[in-house]
């Protein structure tokens, strides 16, 4: 399908395709799915990931221990939480933050993080 025109309203982003002239016809779509290909996304900035490649990473402490993996990411307005499961059914949750996140790795599909032994222990 193509786009015909974008705009936002409150939270929502409304769409018009060309397909589609008629709202009503369009409103059938309403609640469906849209994807894109990787090569039709939008471009990031240095250091900033797709959620759908940050979903399923496996999560390191810093001595390398298997914290889980990220099963969802939260938007949470001041920075994203990461969802994290762990083998044993435990849920971590992860900041988003330089401070915590110290690298991504997609190719490994691994992240590593340096979270106050506290925050992982609560859980």
């Amino acid at each position: 399908m193509h786009i015909e025109s974008c705009r936002y309203h409150k939270q929502f982003v409304l769409l018009k395709f060309q397909e589609y002239p008629v709202r009503e016809q369009a409103m059938a779509l309403t609640g469906r799915l849209l994807t894109v290909t990787r090569e039709e996304a939008a471009p990031l900035a240095a250091g900033e990931f797709y959620t759908f490649d940050i979903i399923g990473l496996a999560v390191f402490d810093m001595e390398g221990n298997v914290l889980g993996t990220i099963t969802e990411v939260l938007r949470t307005g001041a920075n994203d939480v990461y969802q994290v499961r762990a083998d044993d059914g435990r849920e971590l949750l992860i900041p988003a933050l330089k401070s915590v996140v110290k690298e991504i790795n997609l190719e490994q599909r691994r992240m590593f993080v340096d979270m106050p032994g506290e925050l992982i222990d609560a859980h």
